[in-house]
């Protein structure tokens, strides 16, 4: 198996949002923010290749929106999906399955693109089997009015009528060296995947964790939906990463790609930080 780090760019979000009630004073310290206090945070997908699979956790933000929608996000960096993807020798056609860990469109957009003349939709890797959980897709397509924005039809629908997607309701190994495993305080069945890989395992930490600054319990973004579960689902996480010395990979983190964990008199806090590659020993 290799686990192969997914760069498609950079977004901005305000910071007061990412770091909730956390007082500026002290998360600008370790994640800064701009004159607009505005944090820039990566869209890090990761790409497993194992045996005949081919699998792909998220995919970015996609291209299908108008200037207007995505200069609220001031998109930034040189990295693209497809780029990423044919650095490391593959192609979107290549794919056999795409996790989605939730519909929030930083996490699915580059799920579906428009088609050759620009008159409706088409899956962005049309071999694949696309997942997620029966909770986040009932959650995605009748949202409550708070996250209603951040579900988009677009991203969500064509790949139901496509007939690609499957519904997982069960904490297990959907795909092989692959458990899902679901959390629910940032929005409703989040899939948290763990892979197993040389005998460790790499979990791939979406919004139950979006960077190394969110380690500390209580810094929660208020983008959560319930935020006393996120406190619980970090706990349930926590003690297995602790037992288990798992290896965490941020999807947003622009500054750190992975970390371990350790307990001190202060909490659980990072152990050891660097490239995914460094933890794995891959060359």
């Amino acid at each position: 198996m290799k686990l192969f780090p997914i760069e498609t760019g950079n977004f901005k979000l305000d910071g007061g949002a990412m770091f909730g009630v956390v007082p500026k004073v002290l998360w600008n310290k370790v994640y800064p923010a701009d004159e607009n206090n505005l944090c820039n945070w990566s869209m890090r997908c990761l790409l497993v290749a194992d045996g005949d699979r081919l699998t792909l956790i998220d995919n970015g933000i996609g291209d299908k929106q108008d200037e207007k929608w995505l200069k609220h996000y001031y998109l930034n960096g040189d990295d693209t999906l497809e780029k990423s993807l044919a650095a490391v020798g593959y192609k979107a056609e290549d794919l056999t399955d795409v996790i989605l860990t939730h519909m929030h469109f930083d996490h699915c957009g580059g799920s579906v693109k428009w088609n050759a003349g620009k008159t409706g939709y088409e899956l962005a890797f049309p071999n694949a089997t696309y997942w997620t959980s029966q909770q986040q897709f009932d959650w995605a397509t009748n949202p409550n009015r708070r996250e209603k924005a951040s579900f988009l039809k677009e991203n969500i629908l064509p790949i139901q009528e496509s007939g690609h997607l499957k519904l997982i309701d069960s904490e297990k190994e959907h795909i092989p060296n692959i458990v899902f495993k679901l959390y629910d305080g940032h929005t409703g069945g989040q899939v948290i995947p763990h892979i197993r890989v040389n005998g460790k395992t790499v979990v791939f930490m979406a919004d139950l964790m979006p960077s190394a600054a969110h380690i500390s319990m209580p810094w929660i973004m208020a983008y959560d939906t319930r935020p006393l579960q996120t406190l619980k689902d970090r706990e349930r996480f926590y003690k297995e990463a602790l037992e288990n010395n798992y290896i965490l990979f941020f999807e947003h983190d622009i500054y750190n790609e992975a970390c371990t964990l350790h307990q001190t008199e202060k909490g659980v806090r990072v152990k050891e930080k660097g490239e995914l590659r460094e933890f794995l020993n891959f060359r």
